[in-house]
């Protein structure tokens, strides 16, 4: 067992799958993050075990935050990556959820963490959720891509083999150390438009959920986030309609939409590369307001 992990329990799993999602560079819109909190509601979800967050962060950057319980106590809040568990409805199995944050410091050693826990608890699978920034329209299904390495795994689950090239986030980083290990994994990505990366998008994390229920047989209560997907793109059409120019962009999307159908038009590495180096500014800047208020 990692030296790092803060067990409860150990619960008794059947046939478990692990499904992660990080905050931060592999959370576009909040998709993937939104999509495991929403599995962990549906399926009521029991906390049995976190990552000690003290080796893995940078406080100045990752901030705890102070918390007032019943208006007097004050109570630290740190970055937390924490582990549920839960049977699914219609699977014959069991689910593992970690929902965290994308951590600051000794990635590989963050990933073993993860690995060492599903060898431990007998994970068949390691899937992880993720939501990228792509030329797409809100007025769409959100689309989703699946890969994994493991050219059985491909074929097995209906995949693609992953070609990417590129700058990685911890997702890639554990999906590596899961290759070393053994432990079969993959990874599905929503693409959440450029233009509302503000605006967190229950529309990709409703698509996440979708693909990751359909790839483990499990039956999943949809219709509150079907709701707030709906609030979504009408919220979102309202701020695009208050500018002509917008406007006519997203149009323009909509029909490269539509003529690529299920086709996904990835964004390429460097892309990624660019939209990497706005994140990290973005941190950056955010760091530097906290140390002079």
């Amino acid at each position: 067992m990692g030296e790092h992990l803060l067990m409860d329990e150990r619960p008794s799993l059947e046939r478990p799958v692990l499904v992660a999602a990080f905050r931060g560079w592999n959370d576009g819109a909040q998709g993937a993050s939104l999509a495991v909190g929403y599995l962990a509601q549906a399926w009521a979800a029991e906390r049995f075990a976190a990552i000690d967050p003290e080796e893995f962060y940078d406080f100045q950057v990752a901030r705890p935050h102070v918390a007032l319980e019943d208006g007097v106590t004050r109570r630290i809040d740190w970055p937390e990556n924490a582990f549920f568990h839960a049977a699914v409805p219609g699977g014959g199995r069991d689910v593992v959820l970690l929902l965290g944050v994308e951590p600051n410091n000794r990635w590989r050693t963050f990933a073993a963490q993860i690995v060492d826990l599903a060898q431990e608890l007998g994970v068949e699978l390691v899937v992880t959720l993720g939501a990228l920034l792509a030329d797409v329209p809100h007025t769409r299904p959100a689309p989703v891509t699946g890969s994994a390495t493991d050219p059985a795994l491909v074929e097995e689950l209906g995949l693609a083999a992953s070609r990417y090239e590129g700058p990685t986030g911890i997702v890639g980083v554990l999906h590596d150390a899961c290759r070393v290990a053994g432990v079969p994994s993959a990874s599905l990505w929503a693409a959440v438009p450029h233009y509302a990366s503000l605006a967190a998008s229950p529309k990709a994390a409703l698509a996440l959920c979708r693909r990751f229920a359909d790839l483990v047989s499990a039956d999943v209560e949809l219709h509150e986030l079907e709701q707030a997907a709906e609030t979504y793109e009408r919220q979102v059409s309202e701020a695009v309609a208050e500018n002509e120019e917008t406007q006519a962009y997203v149009e323009g999307l909509e029909r490269r939409r539509d003529a690529l159908g299920d086709e996904l038009d990835l964004p390429s590495g460097d892309t990624l590369a660019a939209e990497l180096t706005r994140f990290l500014r973005e941190h950056e800047r955010r760091r530097e307001e906290g140390e002079e208020a």
